[in-house]
């Protein structure tokens, strides 16, 4: 078990050296990709090093690293998914209509940014914000499906909008 009295370096480098391939190796069977499972095995650490923490033992290091790595492991299949549905948009659109390399980037960091934001709301506000947006229901409609009030979807309305009003600040 890492010392207490090491240095905090010193300690991630215990808990890589100890912990790196069974990380590795989880997420590969989980990823399929040797790169892919060593981009997020290195991202579990580099996490690690950004929040600082003590362990009472290797079993709580070894049980906070998992959690980790399985938060890493479903942002990756979230990231993946959203990346092939705006694949797939851009393959129907024409030619000329194509976004440039540069802007496909920007626009699936845009898109990556606000479904974190979404994942982030609580489920009733996200469902109501979805109908909203996505499916132009009003107010009524909405409360009728979630079997809330017209004044809890306002209240849903307001939660949301305001994450994407933070959201539009952090974008530029």
């Amino acid at each position: 078990m890492p010392s207490l009295d090491k240095p905090f370096d010193q300690q991630v480098h215990a808990y890589y050296s100890a912990n790196h391939g069974w990380i590795r190796s989880w997420l590969y069977k989980r990823v399929g990709n040797a790169s892919d499972a060593a981009d997020l095995a290195h991202d579990v650490f580099v996490r690690l090093l950004s929040k600082p923490r003590q362990f009472d033992s290797d079993q709580h290091a070894r049980a906070y690293l998992g959690t980790i790595t399985r938060h890493l492991c479903i942002d990756f299949w979230r990231r993946q998914h959203l990346q092939q549905a705006w694949l797939e948009a851009l393959a129907a659109l024409p030619e000329p209509l194509a976004p440039s390399e540069e802007e496909r980037a920007l626009v699936f960091e845009a898109l990556e940014q606000v479904q974190q934001m979404l994942t982030r709301l609580p489920e009733k506000v996200c469902q109501a914000f979805l109908m909203a947006q996505v499916q132009g229901l009003g107010y009524r409609e909405i409360a009728n499906r979630l079997q809330v009030s017209e004044r809890s979807v306002t209240k849903y309305m307001s939660q949301a909008m305001y994450q994407c009003l933070l959201l539009e600040l952090e974008l530029q």
